[in-house]
This record gives C-alpha cells, sequence and structure tokens, in this order.
C-alpha cells in the first residue's frame, strides 16, 4: 500500500518552486503566491510526506474556517490516503501506519483558540496564514514544542497578500527577504505565480485572464504577488523600489544624501506611551518637496503598535540628543510640530510643558484628519516624470512598514482606521498640514467618446 501511496504522489509532479519548499527546513518556511499558486496542494502535500518519513510526528494542519478546512484538505486526503492512513472523523486526525499523526484544525473565532491549549506539536502548517490575526498564530505557535533529536521543530506558511494578518506577515517574511541585514538561518522565504502551477495553467488556460480582469490593486495582489497593496488601502499610490532608489522616479523611498545647508528643517510629533510615539525629522528643498531624513519610533521590538513606555521627559531628551549630535540636524534652527493635545494641562502639567523644560519645542498641528490626509495624497502623487513632492529616507523604516499599510476606517469610510498602527502617519500629515499645497495638475488621457451632436455623420457598430 505504501508503494501505491508514493506512486500516486510521484504522479502529481511539484514544480520548481514546490520542490524548494518541501526541502526547506528552516524553523519558520513561507509559500508566497498569488491566487492559484498551488499552495493549498503543496502544503497538503508536504504534511503528508514528513508523516510517512518521521515515525511518531505529530503535525497539525489549519485553515481558518471548518469549510475552508473540509474542501482543501480533509476531502482531498481522504481519497489520497484511503486505505493507508486511517481517518478518525471524531478527532479530525489522520494515524499513519508508523504511528505519526496528523491533526487538521481550524480557528473562526477567539474561541477556537482553546482547543490547542496546552497541545504539543513537532510541526505546524498555518495555511492562507493571513486570515489569522497575528495574536492567534503567535498563541498558536507556543504548541510547537518538541525533544526529537531526528527533526527540528518548524513551522510552514502558505500566504497570499490581503487579510487581517498581511502586515505580519509582510514583516515576518516579505521584509526580512529583500533586507538582507535581517536574513537569518531561522527564515525561508519562497516566493510563487500562477505561472509557475503549470497544472493549472494546462487545465485552465484562462485563468489568468480572470486574474488580468481584476481591479488593479487586487489584480496585483492576487496576479503578481505584490504586497504593497492590500484591499482598502489608503495611500495606495505609495511605492517601494529599489530599482529607482538612486535616480527617484516612481518611488517615494530614496537612498539617504547628504542634506544641502540651506534647506529648511522640520520635526514632527504624535506622542503615545502604551502605544508608539513617533517623531519625524524632515528636510524642506527649495521647491518646497519634503523629505524624511530622520525618524525615532517607540515601538516595543517585534511587537508592532505597541509601545516603549518612555516618560514624555524621556523622549524630549532623546530628542534633544540627536539633534544635538546628528551632522544632518546639528547646529540647525528646527521647527516642530505636534499633535495639539499635547498642550492639554486639565490633567496636570501638560506635555508641552515637559517638552520646554528639555528645550524642545513645538507649534500646534492642524488636526483636522481629511484635510491631513489630502494633503499627503497631494504629495506622494507622482508628475509625469515620475518625481512626488514627498520622498522617504531608507532609513525610515517605521514609515516603510506602516503608513502603506493603512486601511480605510470601515464606518468613517474616507478616513484613516484609527484602530490600526496610525501613529507615523499621524505627525506627517501634521506637517504636511504645516506646509499645505495644492493639488498638482497633472496631463490627462482624453477619452475617445462620440457624441451625437458632435455632426451629422452616421457611424457603424464598429465606428466607421
Amino acid at each position: 500500500m505504501e508503494a501505491l501511496i508514493f506512486k500516486h504522489l510521484r504522479e502529481d509532479v511539484p514544480n520548481p518552486r514546490q520542490i524548494e519548499f518541501f526541502t526547506a527546513t528552516e524553523r519558520h518556511v513561507a509559500y508566497d503566491g498569488a491566487r492559484g499558486g498551488g499552495k493549498s496542494w503543496a502544503a497538503r502535500r508536504k504534511a503528508v510526506m514528513l508523516c510517512m518519513r518521521y515515525p511518531n510526528l505529530k503535525l497539525l494542519l489549519l485553515r481558518r474556517t471548518m469549510p475552508e478546512l473540509r474542501r482543501n484538505h480533509i476531502n482531498p486526503l481522504r481519497m489520497e490516503l484511503y486505505g493507508y492512513a486511517v481517518y478518525k472523523q471524531d478527532e479530525r486526525a489522520f494515524l499513519f501506519p508508523n504511528g505519526a499523526r496528523l491533526d487538521l484544525g481550524y480557528c473562526d473565532n477567539e474561541g477556537d483558540l482553546n482547543q490547542y491549549q496546552g497541545q504539543e506539536y513537532d510541526c505546524i502548517f498555518f495555511e492562507e496564514a493571513t486570515n489569522f490575526p497575528e495574536e492567534w498564530i503567535l498563541f498558536i505557535s507556543t504548541a510547537l514544542r518538541t525533544t526529537r533529536k531526528d527533526f527540528s521543530p518548524r513551522i510552514y506558511y502558505t500566504m497570499n497578500p490581503g487579510g487581517v494578518g498581511h502586515s505580519y506577515m509582510k514583516r515576518l517574511f516579505i521584509d526580512r527577504h529583500f533586507r538582507a541585514e535581517e536574513k537569518g538561518s531561522d527564515y525561508r522565504f519562497v516566493p510563487a505565480r500562477v505561472y509557475d502551477n503549470k497544472a493549472l495553467m494546462s487545465a485552465n488556460p484562462e485563468y489568468v485572464a480572470q486574474l488580468k480582469a481584476l481591479p488593479p490593486n487586487k489584480r496585483k495582489a492576487h496576479l503578481d504577488g505584490d504586497w504593497n497593496v492590500l484591499e482598502g488601502q489608503v495611500f495606495e499610490e505609495f511605492r517601494d523600489d529599489p530599482v529607482h532608489y538612486r535616480d527617484r522616479r516612481f518611488t517615494h523611498v530614496i537612498e539617504p544624501f547628504e542634506i544641502p545647508k540651506n534647506w529648511r528643517i522640520y520635526r514632527s510629533f504624535d506622542f503615545g506611551y502604551a502605544k508608539p510615539f513617533s517623531v519625524g525629522w524632515w528636510a524642506a528643498d527649495n521647491d518646497g518637496r519634503l523629505y524624511r531624513i530622520l525618524e525615532l519610533y517607540g515601538c516595543r521590538e517585534n511587537e508592532p503598535n505597541t509601545g516603549v513606555k518612555w516618560e514624555p521627559s524621556r523622549i524630549f531628551r532623546e530628542i534633544r540628543t540627536i539633534e544635538k549630535e546628528h551632522r544632518w540636524l546639528a547646529g540647525k534652527t528646527i521647527c516642530g510640530v505636534a499633535d495639539p493635545s499635547i498642550w492639554d494641562a486639565s490633567r496636570g502639567e501638560s506635555i508641552v510643558a515637559l517638552s520646554e523644560k528639555e528645550h524642545v519645542f513645538w507649534e500646534p498641528g492642524d488636526n483636522k484628519r481629511l484635510p491631513g490626509w489630502m494633503q499627503m495624497h497631494y504629495r506622494l502623487a507622482f508628475d509625469e516624470q515620475g518625481i512626488p513632492m514627498l520622498y522617504v529616507f531608507s532609513n525610515c523604516r517605521a514609515f516603510i512598514r506602516t503608513v502603506p499599510l493603512l486601511a480605510y476606517d470601515p464606518v468613517a469610510c474616507e478616513d484613516v482606521d484609527t484602530r490600526a498602527e496610525d501613529h507615523v502617519a499621524d505627525e506627517s500629515r501634521y506637517l504636511c498640514m504645516m506646509n499645505p499645497m495644492a493639488k498638482r495638475k497633472l496631463p490627462q488621457k482624453q477619452a475617445n467618446v462620440f457624441s451625437p451632436l458632435d455632426d451629422d455623420r452616421t457611424y457603424g457598430t464598429y465606428g466607421y
């Protein structure tokens, strides 16, 4: 029977990307693909091969909902493993002849987390991991514990751009993959696209055309696997393209350079304690173009949207030290703008009073939210040469990480969702409102629309 199973496995020939996923043994392995990249098949097949190879191995394969789990894994595995592995329906588990066990799980709400409390697994699979909130992934991952010497504990993730776990997966794999200094032996990122899935391309050659017909942002995510776009994204015009860091065309992120002495310097601030505080330093060129050159972001490492809980005086002392010692700021006159709430003295000494004691001064920012967001849109817009009115130095990672991921509020549909990590964006809009600009008029392509009032000629179906 095992020979028949291996024969069945060989009939489905994996593509090179799937083979890379199969052979990866790092502690965290991500198989990223656009729609149709063959991720579910790869996860299911990898789990089966591990169970067949390692006696008494304990695996957990998860989908977000039970219907997805049944459709993508339980039903296919019951056919593929029929007569070989025993399926225990009441336990949602496949028991292999060598003692290995593959549990099939789901987590549709927080209450479902309880079923994984105290469990122990040698390996965990998160299928469509971006459908899981970060907190759920971290909680379930605590079940990864093993004393085996023949198998290193590991977690496999398959994922698409978008979903509640988008920012976590992007930070965990995508950002690390493209920054060499953050790569480590514990992480492997395997990118894949629908074009890698030869079986799908052969069976359904029209599938790519269906993806191309999607709206622009969905097309970028589902066809191209672009992690810089997501559903409901506020600043969808933001671009981080390393190819253009030097020529500065059609990218907002650029390489740092020495700031000319005659450029004005600004500082923007959003206070936070339990949530992160954010300080940004900006330079303005002679055309009024803004460059975010430095930042100080009070966020706990690897815990997004969690503040470092610095007292205000400590924040302002750190700001003062940076402005005394950094070559771009030392000796410069710096104009500061901050959230007007720091002037509130109703509960005692105001935050701005503490700031002034440290010789760090501010002007109250204009806190109108929608006009502030529009000012950011105006500045992020590219002209016909691909030049925006706002650039971000590549060392400003808090801006690069958080601003592109901001989504619209589900109720106040024109506003940013304030439950998101919006602190960098808030202090950035204070600065944009201090330096407002009109929307730039860009050349518009004129549609060739026929009006029956233009002349009295008769046109056929095709315009002849």
